[in-house]
């Protein structure tokens, strides 16, 4: 969400924003949102006047008592009780003004960083950068799940019983995997600073509408019924959250915080074959990294967190690109975000295992996120990146490291967090 003094400043620039993102629709909002701001703004004068007029009105009163003039103090009287009618309407059509400006203002997208490459979806994103060599085996990989049921290590018919489509149990060496990616990449990212959290599952309302946007809760989000919650998508979501009406220190920045969750997410529409298994479903964990700091140094920060998680996966020998979301694939929060892609060799080509973004003092502004410093109270900006999120990862790791024995090898910096053991051995073939 912009400022709207930054808006009413410069109309313009919101628009060629708003257009660069192909969302014309929204064009019209900026003038409608600057007339109901003058509305909102001659309201608000126009009660301060009433209201000083009343204070003085009302002084006059006992004035005129004293002077046993009671006909002139009556008279005071029923002014005031006239402006404290006329408060009544000013005040009901300021908050209604205020209710209006602001459901304009959580829909117009926050300005882009510069850099942003424009194209419609996407489809037109822009590859950055690729760390490792995409190699492709000369043995036929096989099926993500395909790989797991060598090793017994997966049970979709069970859980399509007991839970439905887009859930799984994992079983043996594949669950022990899983749950040691999660420990290295926690202890990973405790080793680079950042401070280890577990959050709550569950956030109110008011937390939801400040990290995301509405349309965005309706695809993502489950609701606890009869309660104001909902089941987080990602620990992003309430650890943001957990600075809501902050005053925090300028000296005291950044917060550098890694975050573990389960996460839940309704995950809308029909996938093909590559997207089901244990790529898009509807409850997983994730290894998260969050930043807040001062303005002037976000964009520092947001190289650190992709980097972060590519380091992750490299250390692990997974080959990975960055690729820039493009304007029209930018979550209107965003200032600007790059995914992390990994290598398919099944695929033969690259898919997402994670997102980094700068949404700049989007959500601070939402959630009333400050920073104190010399010159006075600002907002901060935020930042947040996926270290890792198995069982998505689990399908790159087990491609990429397949030997032709069907045996999966496991990396150095792995071995620790699965006993010892340098490969798994798969149990039928």
């Amino acid at each position: 969400m912009i400022d709207i003094k930054f808006l009413r400043e410069n109309p313009e620039t919101v628009k060629d924003n708003i257009r660069k993102k192909f969302q014309d629709d929204k064009l019209s909002l900026v003038d409608e949102v600057i007339v109901l701001d003058e509305k909102l703004r001659e309201n608000k004068t126009r009660g301060d006047e009433l209201r000083a007029k009343r204070n003085k009105t009302s002084k006059e009163i006992g004035a005129l008592m004293g002077q046993k003039k009671f006909d002139e103090a009556e008279a005071a009287k029923a002014a005031v009780k006239a402006i404290n009618d006329e408060l009544v309407a000013i005040e009901d059509n300021t908050k209604t003004y205020e209710d209006k400006v602001r459901e304009i203002m959580m829909v117009i997208p926050q300005i882009m960083d510069p850099s942003v490459p424009i194209g419609k979806d996407d489809a037109e994103n822009v590859e950055v950068e690729r760390f490792g060599e995409p190699l492709v085996p000369d043995f036929e990989v096989p099926y993500h799940v395909d790989i797991m049921n060598t090793f017994n290590g997966i049970d979709l018919d069970a859980a399509r019983d007991t839970s439905g489509a887009g859930f799984y149990y994992l079983k043996g060496d594949i669950a022990r995997l899983h749950s040691a990616i999660l420990s290295y990449a926690r202890d990973f990212m405790i080793d680079r600073g950042y401070e280890y959290h577990i959050p709550p599952y569950m956030i109110r309302s008011a937390v939801v509408n400040g990290v995301m946007s509405f349309s965005e809760m309706e695809n993502m989000m489950y609701k606890i019924e009869g309660e104001d919650l909902y089941l987080i998508g990602t620990s992003e979501h309430s650890m943001i959250g957990k600075f809501i009406n902050s005053l925090t220190d300028e000296a005291d920045m950044p917060l550098r915080m890694t975050s573990y969750s389960p996460c839940f997410r309704k995950e809308v529409g029909a996938h093909g074959i590559e997207e089901r298994g244990v790529y898009r479903i509807h409850q997983f964990e994730k290894q998260e990294m969050v930043i807040i700091c001062k303005p002037e140094d976000s964009m520092t920060f947001y190289n650190e967190l992709w980097k972060n998680t590519v380091d992750f996966f490299r250390s692990l020998e997974i080959p990975v690109r960055t690729l820039e979301c493009c304007s029209g694939d930018l979550a209107d929060l965003k200032v600007k975000s790059v995914d992390v892609e990994a290598w398919s060799p099944r695929q033969k080509k690259y898919f997402e295992v994670g997102s980094c973004s700068n949404l700049g003092d989007a959500q601070a502004r939402r959630l009333n996120i400050r920073l104190r410093g010399e010159n006075g109270n600002y907002l901060a900006h935020t930042l947040n990146n996926t270290v890792v999120a198995p069982p998505r990862m689990l399908i790159a790791f087990l491609e990429n490291l397949l030997q032709a024995d069907g045996s999966v090898r496991i990396p150095q910096p792995l071995q620790m967090y699965m006993g010892g053991k340098d490969k798994i051995v798969p149990k039928t073939k």
